[in-house]
């Protein structure tokens, strides 16, 4: 069953105390306040998921355990939601999430040579994170900025008018103010 195989793969603490780890320590206290909010309202799932990711940046899968044992929502139900929709993460991201717009205005002004120049210059794919957890690359559907096609938003800085060569000094500018940081 579906359910199985990603409970398997997040290494997920189910309730009846079969137990794995994350691969970093979170503290599910965190989410009490946001579960005391949420517990006894109806249609609580999607605000009880987005303030989950909202605290930690993604949904960890011990969160999915601590909300089933919390509030009593199924396992199968969070999971349906958090892999439906886009703006849910069952992993962590980078720092700087870099959103390439392949809207209609970006698409036909070459945006995937934008992606291809990010994702050989980062050395990951579409939807990957870099080592250094530095960067994550996510294709959108628009980001709303049709007449700077086409467009890349990191955070909330928004660039237009791109292309492969000039996203990509973006992105180098980026790393060597956050290396000047981490010497700070």
């Amino acid at each position: 069953m579906r359910i199985n195989r990603i409970i398997n793969q997040q290494n997920i603490h189910l309730p009846n105390g079969e137990s794995n780890t994350e691969l970093e320590e979170i503290d599910l206290n965190l989410i009490d306040p946001l579960i005391q909010k949420y517990k006894f309202k109806q249609g609580n799932l999607i605000p009880l998921l987005q303030g989950v990711q909202d605290i930690f940046g993604y949904l960890p899968a011990d969160s999915f355990a601590k909300l089933n044992q919390d509030v009593g929502i199924e396992l199968s139900a969070m999971y349906g939601v958090a892999t439906f929709y886009s703006q849910f993460r069952l992993n962590p991201v980078g720092k700087n999430i870099i959103k390439v717009c392949h809207g209609t205005a970006c698409h036909v002004q070459n945006a995937s040579k934008i992606t291809e120049a990010i994702m050989d210059s980062l050395k990951i794919k579409d939807g990957e994170t870099t080592e250094d957890n530095l960067f994550t690359l996510e294709s959108v559907a628009c980001l709303g900025c049709c007449s700077l096609a086409p467009v890349m938003m990191i955070g909330d800085e928004t660039y237009g008018k791109l292309d492969g060569k000039k996203s990509v000094k973006v992105i180098k500018t980026i790393k060597i103010q956050e290396a000047k940081l981490a010497k700070e």
